[in-house]
């Protein structure tokens, strides 16, 4: 009796399969247990299961779409920020490059009238020198006519009185 109301009990959960052994020889009952498949009262539950799992996927796939999109935007931030500091770097290169040639070419032309300004120096010492010679010549021109004249003179002086 034991056993026709633990078959019945287990059927009645339409999800197992009970097996009920009795031996002659022991009071003991063997009862192995295998799951069913769901049936047709399930099928309720599976389209549930199935709806909640395409949701769950649909969502996955939004997430997996918007992390998508949010790597992209950041490499394109990270890209234009790369290039406008390689911009910001060339434009001070450029202008490294401009003042350079301008402090050259202030060298030069500073270098130019240094050059102008030794070489008037130099025709002024030249043109100086040329006349502190002319003068000092005429007066030693001078000095010695004088001398000629004051020498003739004494000489005619000596004369006449002797």
């Amino acid at each position: 009796m034991a056993s026709i109301a633990l078959t019945t009990s287990l059927s009645k959960f339409h999800h197992t399969r009970a097996i009920v052994v009795r031996s002659p020889w022991s009071s003991r009952v063997f009862v192995g247990v295998m799951p069913r498949p769901f049936r047709g009262s399930c099928s309720r539950h599976e389209a549930t299961a199935a709806s909640a799992y395409n949701k769950a996927s649909d969502a996955a796939n939004k997430g997996v779409d918007v992390a998508k999109q949010g790597a992209n935007e950041a490499k394109k931030a990270g890209q234009d920020m790369k290039n406008k500091a390689a911009s910001t770097a060339e434009d001070v290169a450029q202008k490294t490059r401009d003042v350079a040639g301008k402090v050259t070419e202030t060298a030069q032309d500073l270098a130019e009238k240094a050059k102008q300004t030794a070489q008037d120096a130099w025709g002024s010492v030249k043109d100086t020198t040329q006349k502190i010679k002319e003068t000092v010549a005429g007066k030693a021109e001078e000095s010695k006519e004088c001398i000629k004249e004051g020498a003739e003179s004494a000489k005619r002086s000596m004369n006449n009185n002797n």
